[in-house]
């Protein structure tokens, strides 16, 4: 996707969505799902992932845990009970949009009524 500002408006509820199917990630692994299952459609930066990452951490959608791999502290993310109900809203939210979104970029044939 070359203009990612359609992006920017959808990547908190695609990180709540994974980490609603995947139980924990860490942010590359977020980063590298979301081009994986995008078929490299959509590429999420560092730079974008991880402020959106820290504010559904401050509005107490996330719970954290650090664990030691390969030497390395790795963050990972998952969601707690608020952080469930929030995906499960959004996404709802999200569908409706897409909808309402498809209806006018694709309008249904309407046959000529004469």
């Amino acid at each position: 996707m070359k203009d990612n500002s359609l992006l920017k408006g959808t990547l908190s509820i695609l990180i709540l969505k994974l980490l609603a199917d995947n139980g924990q990630m860490y942010g590359y692994e977020v980063i590298q799902k979301i081009k994986e299952v995008s078929t490299n459609q959509l590429k999420i930066t560092e730079g974008a992932l991880y402020p959106a990452l820290h504010k559904l951490e401050q509005d107490g959608l996330l719970k954290t845990e650090h664990r030691k791999v390969s030497g390395r502290i790795r963050k990972y993310y998952s969601l707690n009970a608020k952080g469930k109900q929030a995906s499960e809203d959004k996404l709802q939210q999200l569908r409706s949009f897409l909808s309402s979104v498809q209806m006018i970029v694709n309008p249904p044939n309407i046959a000529d009524e004469g």
